[in-house]
């Protein structure tokens, strides 16, 4: 069946195709039946009249001489009998009949050949065994009866066929209107109109679809409205940087002297470094946006590993010592290059805002089916009260010195939600330094 033929039309020939099957095999199990019983009636009609005709032999015969017996019936050239004195006698028979026994057995049924024509045939003896009778009857009578029979079977079947197709057209269209409603309901909105559909008057089959479409609408308004916040967020993020840039670049140009030329340059340098950083921060959100789930198993001692010997440099260069925690090894069903992501920023924001000579830890534990990923450091720590706000994106306490974006938290929230993980920022002693915890069901 075609993949374009409409749901109206794909019930309405499925039905009618049933329905045939099931009258065709009816009317197959009727004809077989019909043609039996008729058999059987018409097998009891001989031996009735068989009856009849022993009856009559056995006392008007003995002043009959042999004749032909007519019959004014219209199928009474398709009916014949004999009647046979002691066997080898033809007293009387119908015209139709030959002058030859119509059957070989003088007792009970049998099928009989005459010029052509099958006969069925019912023989008997009279109570003085003095008289046989054979009474006989064309097959092909039986046959048109039963196909009449049939004939009159089927003309009600395709009466009712044609009828029976307009009811259930009627019948489905009325039963589809709310699918066809619907479809005219969301083909006449327009692009920016994500409401939820109408689900009051739908029947309880569309029930599911209507919700689904309208969850469908909720994603993608919650999706293009995040958009534009991170649109709008990182143009204005954007903007600080390419305006420092420009500035030094402008200072440079005019400048005089060589070294407030290479002043303003490396601060251009710098500028640029930031901006770089940045749009690097916004590509990972972006990426880490479009995820929903986990792929594979990963060790998170081998991910804290890697993470740790790559960023070791970066925090040598300010004098904190990393340390990694981890004394066996366990797994996580995730995505390996997020997780990744997610250390790198936790270990970057605790390099930067930790003090020299301190140490930043990375602790990788399990315990009662729980996996934790902990980054610790010495800082100032955070203030109870912005420690939500820091997770928001572009997001920045207002005495922080440290330079960043106000990204890095706000991506380690969203891998961690990609995970179903669970996140914890505490302070570490008496309000100084930080743990964020990232808490995995094993």
């Amino acid at each position: 069946m075609s993949e374009n033929i409409s749901l109206k039309q794909r019930l309405l020939v499925l039905v009618i195709i049933s329905f045939m099957a099931i009258w065709g095999i009816a009317i197959v199990f009727t004809y077989s039946e019909a043609h039996k019983e008729i058999n059987e009636v018409m097998d009891a009609h001989l031996a009735q009249a068989s009856v009849l005709l022993v009856v009559q032999s056995s006392h008007e015969l003995d002043e009959i001489e042999v004749e032909h017996a007519n019959s004014p019936h219209k199928y009474s050239p398709r009916i014949a009998f004999q009647v046979w004195e002691d066997g080898d006698q033809l007293r009387i028979h119908s015209v139709n009949a030959p002058s030859h026994h119509l059957a070989d057995i003088d007792q009970g049924f049998s099928n009989s050949v005459i010029d052509g024509q099958s006969w069925r045939v019912y023989s008997t003896w009279d109570d003085s065994h003095a008289y046989l009778v054979h009474v006989a009857e064309r097959n092909d009578v039986r046959n048109k009866l039963a196909g009449t029979i049939a004939s009159n079977l089927l003309k009600p079947v395709l009466i009712s066929l044609p009828l029976l197709a307009i009811f259930l057209w009627i019948a489905v269209a009325r039963g589809l209107r709310p699918l066809v409603k619907l479809t005219q309901e969301v083909a006449q909105r327009e692009p920016g109109n994500l409401a939820p559909l109408d689900a009051v008057a739908a029947p309880q089959e569309v029930m599911p679809l209507i919700e689904r479409l309208n969850q469908l609408f909720a994603r993608i308004g919650a999706s293009i409205l995040k958009e534009r916040r991170f649109t709008a967020d990182a143009a204005h993020e954007l903007r600080t940087p390419m305006a420092v840039i420009k500035a030094q670049a402008q200072v440079a140009y005019a400048a005089t002297d060589e070294a407030e030329r290479m002043h303003a340059l490396e601060n251009a340098i710098k500028g640029c470094d930031r901006a770089t950083h940045l749009i690097e921060q916004l590509l990972t959100l972006s990426r880490v946006d479009t995820l929903d789930g986990a792929a594979e198993l990963c060790s998170l001692k081998d991910i804290a590993t890697e993470v740790v010997a790559a960023l070791a440099p970066i925090a040598l260069e300010k004098d904190v010592t990393l340390e990694l925690l981890a004394d066996e090894d366990v797994l996580v069903n995730g995505n390996p290059e997020l997780l990744k992501v997610l250390l790198r920023n936790l270990i970057d924001n605790s390099v930067k805002h930790t003090i020299s000579g301190t140490s930043v830890q990375v602790k990788v534990t399990q315990k009662k089916g729980e996996v934790s990923l902990s980054v610790s450091d010495d800082g100032p720590g955070i203030p109870e009260h912005e420690r939500e706000k820091v997770l928001e994106r572009f997001y920045r306490p207002l005495d922080t010195k440290a330079v960043g974006s106000g990204l890095g938290l706000s991506i380690v929230k969203r891998i961690a939600e990609v995970h179903n993980a669970s996140l914890q920022i505490l302070p570490m002693k008496e309000d100084r330094g930080l743990q964020v915890i990232v808490t995995f069901e094993r």
